[in-house]
């Protein structure tokens, strides 16, 4: 995916909404927030890593405070805290009642990704305590599932190398301050597994597959002939029609909600025909109806 980065130095936004901006990183260790720190950091914010929770705000009064240069304050979060952890809820929430731009970001993997990761850096995890490193995920993951439900974005990387995460953060640091919604369009094979930070998930194995069709089993969704045969098929465009029909219906609401992200996942057997046709033109649609900014990604294309 391409996508063109503004000069995020630029603290002007939409109507003229010129706050102090923080950026809270939290998530499941070796998930990647250092990667996340380093790339908002890159762009210019003020990153702080291990700050305990009660500390963020005292902090935040003396980076925004009059005389100060500070505009952009990025604070990663984590079990390093131990007991300074727990407060991370009230002081978000408080936070977000303030006169602030805040926004959180929860980084995740699924475990198996997180212990090759501790397994390759021969790291013990904060969580284990006297237990392995698969022990010390699950408690983590048990201890974040509440402060999970309050991000407003969650970045599942599980399938995502240094620098494609590196592409994904720049990506919703880009324009996310801009406008009220931006939505990502994923297509994605179910036996590469389902995207785990994704809002809808819609399954489009009911149509047939081109990969049975000899002539066609070569090209991917993204080349007309596959196009064509997808469409052609009898339930392809009463699919379309409903599920357009269904998104004029959400997107509205995830703006009146104030929802910052929204992530639609497409997902057929490989992810290479039917479900990269379809959000293509899912995308082609929302970009034309919603006026907002939209991406396509083929998570999986390429993969087979």
């Amino acid at each position: 995916m391409s996508e063109q980065v503004v000069d995020p130095a630029d603290t002007t936004r939409a109507g003229g909404d010129l706050r102090p901006r923080i950026l809270i990183i939290s998530g499941m260790s070796g998930a990647g927030r250092s990667t996340a720190s380093n790339v908002v950091e890159d762009l210019g914010w003020f990153v702080i890593d291990n700050l305990p929770p009660m500390l963020i705000e005292r902090v935040a009064d003396l980076a925004f405070a009059p005389g100060s240069s500070v505009t952009k304050l990025a604070l990663v979060a984590d079990v390093r805290g131990r007991e300074f952890f727990a407060a991370l809820k009230d002081t978000i929430q408080s936070l977000q009642r303030s006169d602030l731009d805040v926004r959180f970001v929860f980084l995740e993997a699924d475990d198996e990704a997180l212990v090759r990761r501790f397994e390759e850096t021969r790291r013990r995890h904060p969580a284990a305590e006297d237990g392995g490193v698969l022990e010390g995920i699950q408690r983590e993951r048990e201890l974040l599932r509440e402060l999970r439900g309050m991000a407003d974005l969650i970045i599942d990387t599980s399938q995502l190398n240094v620098h494609e995460l590196r592409d994904r953060v720049l990506s919703v640091m880009d324009d996310a301050h801009a406008a009220a919604l931006r939505i990502d369009v994923v297509s994605f094979g179910f036996k590469h597994g389902s995207p785990r930070d994704a809002d809808l998930v819609f399954d489009v194995r009911f149509l047939p597959n081109p990969h049975w069709v000899e002539e066609l089993r070569p090209y991917s969704g993204r080349d007309a002939p596959v196009r064509e045969y997808v469409f052609e098929q009898p339930g392809a465009e009463p699919f379309m029609e409903a599920l357009t029909t269904l998104l004029d219906v959400v997107v509205p609401g995830y703006v009146q909600e104030g929802k910052r992200y929204l992530t639609i996942a497409i997902g057929c057997t490989g992810g290479k025909h039917r479900s990269v046709a379809i959000s293509d033109r899912i995308g082609t649609y929302l970009r034309a109806t919603t006026g907002l900014p939209v991406t396509v990604q083929h998570r999986d294309l390429g993969s087979e």
